[in-house]
């Protein structure tokens, strides 16, 4: 898709319903006779016969979206069921909305796509760079190692178009304009080359194109990474010595880095200056991206994406797909298949008619989702399986009604550092509701595949007689270590915390694959600011709240009251509009209205909103799908809008 052609406006402006919507638990199956009819209440034994005639009807045209928020377990079977049941390798998870660049930088870099360091090593490092990333709201839970970290000594960088929380805990918050992040990396590098502070050693014995890098990055000087940044030059020199100089460091990394149209070449400038100064493969230093939800990493892991199998196994590798093949008795498609993103384009080329999609809400998640609703619209045939009726849920012609993978069903989840870890049921669920694997089994043997799993045990041990990584990871030893870090290749000892030890490794033949400089260019944000367009919007989380709003959204919380379209105050006073007061924010694909806060974390032409609230203020109508070319996540990070103020006699009160 050409850039222009993601930028046509099509007038749509959502509703201004600010009632919160409070979603209840699926309790019973759910089918629609045609549709046109309503969803009416079906027994389990006829929901799972439409379901299976529906998909058998589709293959060769059918594509999986897995769950980043289920087990481990629930992830490996889905993804199996894709690949046995259904002969495709089209699945994919919400992993291609937030952290698929994080995965493709690090696996081309490193050939393994987790992050390097665990969370202790935070507590214990010199120097901690969080760079698009407010921890403090985004992922608190790590946030306390950091803390614990700057009272043990470490210093903190913030990178940040906003000054957010977190940078209020931060020695220097760097304030760089939305999407010139590759300009300051490349500042930052070339000032530690200049300043004869970059590891020669580390760089010779484990790196490869240095010589390339050192010519990519000179001619951003500190003074034209100003101008571009809009970061004092003397603060990207500070950072770039104190990284340099630091005995051990963390550079940490969240969707400020991956939601972008070049999100992966990010990553790759990032993880440069890793490779420039050292600070990978030893305890201490590494590259930390911060997972999200419960379990992106764990999906992954688990192969519910299009290109990988369980253990992050490439398909296109033969010993590979002949492994799984004699394990599985069938045969794998030795292609790619289609990511999250590539699966919507081909609905709407009308070669991918049915979807089987569980746990996640594509027709709020997506960017510019008015047209994810009229692609999920245009399907054949779609089940969904959740807890909740949620706007793609609407959408479906079976609801299957699930368990909720964090306290209604056993198994493990995988964190951002890797660590497997143990969930458990402490609670039965309501009225007819089936955990998932059990429900994706059914589907499975109405398809010709007869699957007995007797516990999720029983499915993890599977995993680990495939996966090398997990092999070593028994319920008995996860139990015995509350939890352990893949690779875990032997049931008799532990790898270390930290990945790529090998790299610090004086014998070249235990060091293995070197690690390539990313060789990444500067290159705008797609959705460009002018006259009719002025203000950049960027979005992101909020602490209170939770993704789609599915699960939070319906809730009081003292800390939020539904959404709003952050200005800082010189924005504010220039539209003449007060905290409360609604406006109409249109972008080139379309419009809502929001109440006004006033943010002095903003500078001027810069606001802020969150996809919590769709139901009340559907931010993703004005998000553009311009996706990453390599890992296929969009750009939410920057949107060109402009402000509208409204009627008095217009605002809902």
């Amino acid at each position: 898709m050409s850039r222009m052609s993601r930028l046509s406006h099509t007038g749509r402006t959502s509703k201004r319903d600010r009632t919160p919507k409070t979603y209840t638990r699926l309790t019973h199956p759910l089918v629609r006779d045609s549709r046109d009819e309503p969803f009416r209440q079906a027994t389990w034994g006829e929901a799972l016969d439409r379901a299976a005639r529906g998909l058998s009807a589709a293959r060769g045209t059918f594509g999986m979206f897995s769950c980043a928020r289920a087990t481990n377990e629930m992830n490996y079977v889905a993804q199996k069921f894709a690949r046995v049941v259904m002969g495709t390798n089209n699945v994919d998870s919400c992993n291609r909305t937030c952290h698929a660049p994080s995965v493709a930088g690090l696996s081309a870099a490193f050939g393994s796509g987790g992050g390097t360091s665990s969370y202790g090593e935070v507590e214990h490092t010199d120097l901690i760079v969080m760079w698009g990333s407010n921890a403090r709201f985004a992922h608190p839970i790590f946030f306390q190692h950091v803390l614990k970290g700057i009272r043990n000594g470490a210093r903190m960088y913030a990178v940040d178009p906003r000054r957010t929380s977190t940078a209020e805990w931060a020695e220097s918050w760097l304030g760089l304009n939305v999407g010139t992040d590759i300009p300051m990396a490349h500042a930052i590098g070339r000032e530690i080359i200049h300043a004869s502070l970059a590891n020669e050693s580390f760089i010779e014995r484990a790196t490869t194109g240095f010589e390339e890098y050192e010519k990519l990055v000179e001619p951003w000087t500190l003074s034209l990474a100003e101008k571009v940044t809009d970061v004092p030059a003397a603060a990207i020199r500070e950072l770039a010595h104190a990284y340099a100089r630091a005995e051990r460091a963390q550079l940490c990394w969240t969707l400020g880095i991956t939601e972008h149209h070049n999100g992966t070449d990010n990553v790759r400038a990032l993880i440069n200056l890793s490779l420039l100064t050292g600070h990978v493969g030893r305890y201490g230093s590494g590259l930390q991206p911060l997972r999200g939800q419960n379990n992106v990493q764990g999906g992954g892991d688990m192969g519910a994406i299009p290109n990988r199998l369980p253990g992050f196994q490439d398909i296109l590798d033969p010993d590979t797909r002949l492994k799984f093949e004699s394990a599985w008795d069938t045969v794998i498609q030795p292609h790619y298949g289609l990511n999250l993103t590539e699966m919507f384009e081909a609905m709407e080329e009308g070669t991918l008619k049915a979807v089987y999609c569980i746990g996640e809400n594509p027709a709020q998640s997506e960017a510019d989702s008015e047209q994810a609703i009229r692609r999920l619209r245009a399907l054949d045939f779609l089940v969904v399986q959740d807890i909740f009726l949620t706007k793609t849920a609407e959408l479906a012609d079976v609801v299957l009604p699930a368990t909720a993978g964090w306290a209604e069903t056993d198994g493990t989840t995988t964190n951002s550092e890797r660590r497997v870890q143990r969930v458990r049921a402490a609670v039965t669920p309501p009225g007819e509701a089936r955990e998932d694997i059990d429900i994706i089994c059914e589907l499975a043997a109405r398809l010709g595949h007869d699957w007995k799993y007797a516990d999720s045990e029983a499915v993890w041990n599977e995993l680990r007689s495939v996966s090398p990584d997990h092999y070593g990871m028994t319920y008995e030893r996860l139990e015995e270590h509350q939890g352990i870090q893949w690779p875990c290749p032997d049931t008799g000892r532990l790898e270390p915390t930290y990945l790529h030890g090998r790299l610090w490794d004086a014998d070249p033949a235990r060091r293995g694959r070197l690690a390539p400089f990313g060789l990444v260019q500067h290159d705008p944000p797609v959705d460009l600011t002018d006259e009719e367009y002025p203000i950049r919007l960027t979005t992101g989380r909020r602490l209170d709240s939770y993704n789609t709003g599915v699960q939070s959204g319906g809730f009081a919380s003292p800390l939020r009251r539904g959404e709003y379209v952050e200005l800082c105050p010189e924005d504010a006073e220039r539209y003449g509009v007060v905290v409360g007061e609604e406006v109409q924010v249109s972008s080139r694909r379309g419009a809502v209205v929001a109440p006004v806060w006033v943010d002095p974390a903003l500078r001027p032409g810069l606001a802020f909103m969150t996809m919590h609230f769709p139901d009340e203020v559907d931010t993703n109508q004005l998000t553009i799908e311009a996706n990453c070319p390599i890992a296929g996540t969009a750009e939410f990070k920057a949107s060109a809008i402009r402000i509208e103020k409204l009627p008095v006699a217009t605002q809902v009160r």
